[in-house]
C-alpha cells in the first residue's frame, strides 16, 4: 500500500498543539492513522515500529519537513527493555510525553484445541502486557512532570463480545479494558486521564482478505447496523477527540466505533 498524505490541520483547528505523544504499532492501519492524526492536531509524535523501520521513518521526516517534531522509534513491545528505550529516546528528542496510544496489537485465528502456548502468548504478550508496559512507561513520565497527561488504549469490540477461533485474542482485549478502566481510577488524582477506543470492523491491511472478498464482506457487514466497514480516519478522529481538552472529563470510559456492531450481533463468535 502506498504512503498515506501526511497533513497538519490550520493552526486554529488544531486540539493537541504542543503535546508529546508515543503511539505503539504506528507504521500500518489504525496505528497509523491515529498518529498522523494526532500529529497533524499538533502533537509531537514518536512513531512506534517493530518491523517496519522504513514507513516510520519516512513518516517522521515527512513531518519534520512540515515543520512539526517527529521521530521514528523502534519498539517491540513485549520487551520491557525497549518499551522503556522507546520512551527515553522520545522524551529526550521531543520533550516529556504526555499523551500514549497503546495500539500495538497481534491477531491470529486458531482454534483452543489446536492452540499451543506459544499462540497464546504471542498475542497476550503484545496486546496486554504490552499495554501494560506502554501505560506504565508513559504515566511514570506524567506523574514526574506533574502536568497530567491523557493514555488511550486501542482496544477492540471483542473486549466485551466472544469471537470464535481467536479466544487468546479477546481475552487480551477483555484483560485490557479493566486494566485500563483500573489504571483510570489510579491515575485520575494525578490529572492523568486514561480512555479506550474500541474499533468494530476497520479497512485496515490485516483485513485485506475480508475486504476483497465479496461474500466474506457481506457477511461482515450483515451484522453492522450501519452496513459498512468503517474507515481508520473515523477511528482517528475520535482517538484525537479523546486525547484533546474537549474530553477533559471523560476518564475511564471507552468509545466504541463500530457502526453499532455490538448493539446487535446477530452471530458474536
Amino acid at each position: 500500500m502506498s504512503d498515506p498524505e501526511i497533513t497538519v490541520h490550520p493552526p486554529d483547528a488544531r486540539l493537541l498543539e504542543g503535546r508529546t505523544a508515543v503511539v505503539s504499532g504506528a507504521t500500518s492501519g489504525i496505528g497509523q492513522g491515529i498518529a498522523l492524526e494526532i500529529a497533524a492536531h499538533g502533537a509531537g509524535v514518536a512513531f512506534g515500529y517493530r518491523s517496519d523501520p522504513d514507513t516510520a521513518h519516512r513518516m517522521a521526516d515527512a513531518l519534520v519537513a512540515l515543520g512539526r517534531r517527529a521521530v521514528a522509534v523502534r519498539m517491540d513491545v513485549g520487551s520491557e527493555d525497549e518499551v522503556r528505550e522507546a520512551f527515553a529516546r522520545a522524551r529526550a528528542e521531543l520533550g516529556a510525553v504526555d499523551l500514549v496510544v497503546a495500539n500495538a496489537g497481534r491477531e491470529a485465528e486458531v482454534r483452543l484445541v489446536d492452540m499451543t502456548l506459544d499462540d497464546w502468548t504471542d498475542v497476550i504478550d503484545t496486546n496486554l502486557t504490552g499495554t501494560f508496559l506502554c501505560c506504565r512507561e508513559g504515566a511514570r513520565q506524567m506523574v514526574e512532570q506533574g502536568r497530567g497527561g491523557t493514555i488511550i488504549g486501542v482496544t477492540s469490540v471483542h473486549d466485551r463480545m466472544p469471537w470464535t477461533g481467536f479466544s487468546h485474542y479477546a481475552a487480551s482485549k477483555g484483560g485490557q479494558r479493566l486494566f485500563l478502566e483500573s489504571i483510570a481510577k489510579e491515575l485520575a488524582p494525578s490529572g492523568i486521564r486514561v480512555v479506550a477506543v474500541a474499533p468494530g470492523a476497520i479497512a485496515t491491511p490485516i483485513n485485506r482478505e475480508m475486504l476483497d472478498d465479496p461474500e466474506l464482506r457481506g457477511a461482515v457487514e450483515a451484522q453492522i447496523p450501519m452496513a459498512r466497514v468503517g474507515g481508520v480516519a473515523e477511528v482517528a478522529r475520535a482517538a484525537a477527540w479523546l486525547a484533546s481538552d474537549q474530553a477533559s472529563y471523560v476518564t475511564g470510559a471507552t468509545l466504541v466505533v463500530d457502526g453499532g456492531m455490538t448493539l446487535y450481533p446477530p452471530d458474536a463468535g
